[in-house]
């Protein structure tokens, strides 16, 4: 029955956000909720809702000091070169603009973590997608899976928690891996290039200076539209044109920015980090590029729990970069709505979570899965595992994924002769949709900032994050490492 009502209540929670009958926020809150009574435990309910706020809190405490510091640097200009070098190469072409967002994605997800690269990725590439009448559900959705991808690098999580789960080294089994994860990032590439030229294909031939196909814009009133931030206030980037486009001025809500900092482009200009903004510590820049790496370098060797290093980083770039008490205020309030969305929602996934896992659902349902693996596939529980790794990382944490399932495949592979090293590589297989599971906190960042629906992004990207998943699979048995 536990296994029933398990996937009753996850389907339930999809198909009332993808419909929008809900918020993702009420619907990680009231569902599990209603579930815990419907299983007759309802009396636990507060104790499972305590238990996974506790188990959630020191990532919404990362989160939150993780979302004013890189807003701190984006304000400052530290991403700026690497952002206009992306836009130079986007220039107004939506394919290059896709592929860039796979490229600045998979680049920013160097660090291992997911909100750092959402939020810049949406900062700088935000404007661009709404003044070019673009899909933002494309832009979420690359985003997402690049970095889902990237994901699995063994300062990002999964690979640490499986050689942790299973007593391995995380080298002996993330190196092994590296030539089907590249693999997974080509097919990344090549699903960008894909969308890019639908894309092209239903917008047309554009220019910077035009948001709509020249044939149409040819007889509208002259307009001037110029990229800020690709080479300065005013200047025309290598390739673009100065070309007519009534379209091109967009509406006030085209013209918003997501950067956090509070600027907006005007009616003439496309600002994406604006070179003239009063936040920028051009003086500073090499002490915030030092404090970035001193940072990352601590985040990766471990030296202190993730939510303390970037509690002291916030603290340390605020005090630096503003010294004065009334501008640290301001940079607060102005990264306040991220914070505030990103960690409720985390929150609220604590709710669904600590019921799932509570109430013995989670446990009910992996056990169901793997139980119904015929024998003849034991010798093949490496391709099991990466099979089952796509829908249960997407359904589950990777804590209760990693340390809750993969034990068990790894003893049944052990009884077929399966190496446990085997079932770690392919545990690692799901992580491309895993980062737009409900239960990530990083993803509301992404569809926040970008100001997509979470049901949108779900119903696009899951089925291309899943190929990916499945690419990766082909690719580790191509090459013999699953």
């Amino acid at each position: 029955m536990l296994t029933i009502l398990g996937f009753v209540m996850i389907a339930a929670f999809l198909a009332l956000i993808m419909m929008k009958k809900m918020s993702p926020m009420a619907a990680l809150v009231l569902i599990p909720a209603l579930f815990c009574v419907l299983v007759g435990q309802g009396a636990h309910l507060g104790d499972y809702v305590l238990k996974g706020i506790g188990d959630l809190a020191p990532t919404a405490a990362m989160l939150m000091f993780a979302i004013i510091y890189f807003g701190v640097m984006i304000d400052v200009g530290l991403f700026d070169p690497i952002v206009r070098g992306i836009l130079k190469f986007c220039k107004a072409d939506p394919v290059r603009v896709v592929v860039g967002t796979a490229l600045l994605a998979a680049i920013v997800s160097l660090d291992g973590d997911g909100s750092t690269t959402f939020m810049i990725t949406v900062s700088a590439l935000y404007p661009l997608y709404k003044r070019l009448k673009m899909s933002l559900v494309v832009m979420t959705g690359v985003a997402a899976t690049a970095n889902g991808v990237m994901n699995t690098l063994p300062w990002g999580g999964p690979t640490a928690r499986a050689a942790t789960a299973l007593k391995l080294d995380a080298g002996d089994i993330f190196v092994p891996m590296i030539p089907a994860l590249a693999v997974g990032l080509v097919a990344v590439f090549a699903l960008a290039y894909v969308l890019g030229r639908r894309e092209r294909k239903r917008l047309g031939v554009l220019t910077l200076g035009d948001t709509r196909p020249v044939t149409e814009a040819a007889d509208e009133k002259e307009t001037e539209l110029v990229l800020v931030g690709a080479g300065g206030k005013g200047d025309t980037p290598e390739g673009a044109q100065r070309t007519t486009g009534g379209a091109g001025t967009g509406s006030g809500a085209d013209r918003d920015v997501a950067t956090g900092s509070g600027d907006h482009a005007d009616d003439d200009g496309l600002q994406v980090l604006d070179p003239q903004r009063a936040t920028l510590r051009p003086k500073l820049y090499w002490f915030n590029a030092a404090l970035t790496l001193a940072l990352l370098t601590l985040l990766i060797l471990q030296t202190l729990p993730i939510p303390v290093l970037f509690l002291l980083g916030a603290a340390l770039a605020l005090t630096v970069n503003f010294p004065h008490m009334k501008d640290q205020k301001a940079r607060i309030a102005a990264h306040a709505e991220n914070v505030l969305n990103v960690s409720g929602m985390v929150f609220a996934a604590a709710v669904f979570t600590g019921v799932l896992t509570g109430t013995g659902m989670v446990e009910h349902m992996a056990r169901w899965l793997v139980s119904g693996v015929p024998d003849a596939l034991g010798p093949h529980m490496g391709i099991v595992t990466g099979v089952l790794s796509i829908p249960l990382t997407y359904f589950m944490s990777n804590d209760g994924f990693y340390f809750g399932i993969v034990p068990i495949l790894a003893e049944a592979g052990a009884a077929h002769g399966v190496a446990p090293i085997e079932i770690a590589r392919a545990s690692l297989v799901g992580q491309a949709l895993h980062m737009s599971s409900p239960l990530v906190p990083a993803v509301y960042v992404l569809v926040g900032m970008a100001k997509v629906e979470f049901g949108d992004h779900t119903k696009f990207t899951v089925k291309w994050a899943a190929l990916t998943s499945l690419v990766v699979l082909g690719a580790g048995l191509l090459f013999g490492i699953i």
